[in-house]
């Protein structure tokens, strides 16, 4: 019987591959047989993933890309190709957040976060839908989030909630569009989960009560609890999955 989530020979991007949930996606469909491309600014720390997918037996390629940059992104999917030859699964990880009071936040902040959350990721599909499309077949995978869904009483998180609820729409427009060349579009939407970017704020004692209040199981995410949905979405398992998001929270978002 065939094994439906078997990745065995796809060839999988990751941006934001240098750090937290970036390095164990990678991982994760390496271990499933897949072979990555890593994507991210940082290349001494995408060393470090490449090394690690490279002992697991698999085949990576390391590639410098301001995913805020079109033209490093066209090039980088260009030299992933030139590589590999294909490109079966696309993983757009890369984020970054920041919390200000809205009547008070920066024009520059709000820019970051939605061009980093929202616009790159448009930008990735885009080139990289350019590939499956010919291919006629291609698996994406988004990084939404609970505030895709809800905001939050005493974090002040609009620009954070505006691109990862464009997240939600972007891919639900693409999967649309996409489905008629074998493309399926799909989201993630985490909690909290350990990260650079999330590091400073769940680990004290004042953000332990939110989780208390706001998330049924009273806790953080653990990276390894996001591996089935990635691996479930990015195989053929998910062959008839499109345009949806799957909460990986908790059950943060049933109250």
């Amino acid at each position: 019987m065939k094994d439906l989530f078997d990745l065995s020979d796809k060839i999988a991007v990751v941006t934001g591959a240098s750090s937290g949930l970036g390095v164990e996606f990678a991982t994760a469909l390496a271990r499933r047989g897949a072979d990555v491309a890593i994507v991210a600014r940082r290349m001494e720390k995408l060393a470090e993933t490449k090394k690690a997918i490279e002992k697991m037996g698999r085949r990576c390629l390391a590639v410098k890309c301001d995913v805020l940059k079109v033209a490093e992104v066209r090039q980088a999917v260009a030299d992933i190709k030139k590589h590999f030859g294909r490109i079966d699964i696309l993983v757009n990880n890369a984020g970054v957040a920041k919390a200000h009071p809205s009547h008070e936040h920066p024009d520059e902040d709000w820019h970051a976060v939605v061009d980093t959350n929202l616009t790159s990721v448009f930008f990735m599909c885009r080139e990289v839908g350019k590939v499956m499309i010919k291919q006629n077949y291609g698996k994406i995978i988004n990084l939404g989030s609970i505030h895709s869904h809800v905001a939050m009483t005493n974090l002040p998180l609009a620009a954070y909630c505006a691109s990862k609820g464009g997240v939600l729409m972007l891919t639900r427009a693409l999967a649309s569009e996409w489905a008629k060349y074998h493309i399926t579009v799909n989201a993630i939407a985490p909690s909290y989960f350990p990260s650079e970017m999330t590091g400073s704020v769940i680990d004290t004692p004042d953000f332990k009560k939110v989780l208390k209040a706001y998330c049924p199981m009273g806790r953080a995410g653990q990276p390894a609890e996001l591996d089935g949905a990635l691996i479930y979405f990015a195989s053929d398992a998910s062959s008839f999955t499109t345009g949806q998001i799957l909460a990986i929270d908790g059950g943060w978002t049933t109250i």
